[in-house]
């Protein structure tokens, strides 16, 4: 099972999967979810879903981010579909995001007409321009000249308590994460969607997603250098499955993972 580039999207597909999870990841890390997101993404892979990636380039026009990715990831599966990769019967479609990730799918389930079983919602954070592009501030820019996000932060907020179709919907938050926005969405999607909406709070932070399960081979003597990579490792490593546990049980609920 080895990734491929398909029509602008990254594509894992186990033997026989169940379900196609469409990922999106975040802002500065999104142009290669295939190497930035590797070890969370191909531990679902070995669990049988099929895994359509659609990397991005931020800019401040978010819908039209969105836009593109969802007609990346439509004509990705297209294509699969079409050369037999994928057999054409219908297997559900989650999407699973991490911080601008999740704020795509949100906008991706609002503005457009589309087929999903449900959403997994890592960090949520739907902040304003000022705050979520580092140096922003800094910039030379005209005062009169409103640098933000389209749609802005409100604006998103008003789309989703209005407009949102997803109705099954798994936000996860971390306790070390102090840029997370998973309670005001928890808020929102629970009054659109009452019992619909679960929400686990994990160990962790910001960037466990980004983790990767480290090799750490001591030498022929043992450290104390390594003793602390050890730990490290354990510590990167506790975090990771928990989280991979968390995003399987809800996928498949009655079964033991």
């Amino acid at each position: 099972m080895d990734w491929q580039e398909v029509s602008g999207c990254w594509v894992l597909i186990p033997p026989r999967p169940s379900a196609i999870i469409h990922f999106l990841g975040g802002a500065f890390v999104a142009a290669a979810p295939q190497v930035t997101y590797r070890w969370l993404l191909e531990q679902l892979g070995r669990q049988g879903y099929a895994i359509i990636a659609t990397p991005f380039v931020n800019t401040l026009d978010h819908a039209a981010i969105a836009r593109d990715v969802l007609n990346r990831f439509e004509t990705t599966l297209d294509r699969l579909q079409t050369t037999n990769v994928l057999r054409k019967r219908y297997m559900p479609i989650y999407g699973l995001g991490h911080s601008m990730g999740c704020k795509l799918h949100l906008l991706i389930g609002s503005l457009f007409k589309v087929e999903r079983a449900g959403n997994i919602l890592i960090s949520f954070n739907n902040y304003p321009a000022t705050r979520a592009i580092p140096f922003i501030e800094q910039l030379n820019i005209n005062p009169a000249f409103n640098v933000e996000f389209r749609p802005s932060p409100l604006e998103t907020n008003e789309l989703i308590a209005q407009r949102y179709q997803v109705r099954r919907n798994l936000l996860i938050k971390f306790t070390n994460d102090d840029i997370d926005q998973t309670s005001s969405l928890t808020q929102v999607l629970q009054e659109r969607f009452p019992n619909m909406v679960v929400i686990q709070t994990l160990n962790g932070s910001h960037v466990t997603p980004l983790g990767q399960d480290v090799n750490w081979r001591t030498g022929s003597v043992f450290t104390p250098f390594d003793a602390v990579g050890q730990w490290m490792k354990q510590e990167v490593y506790r975090d990771l499955h928990q989280l991979k546990r968390e995003i399987i049980r809800w996928l498949e609920p009655f079964q033991s993972t």
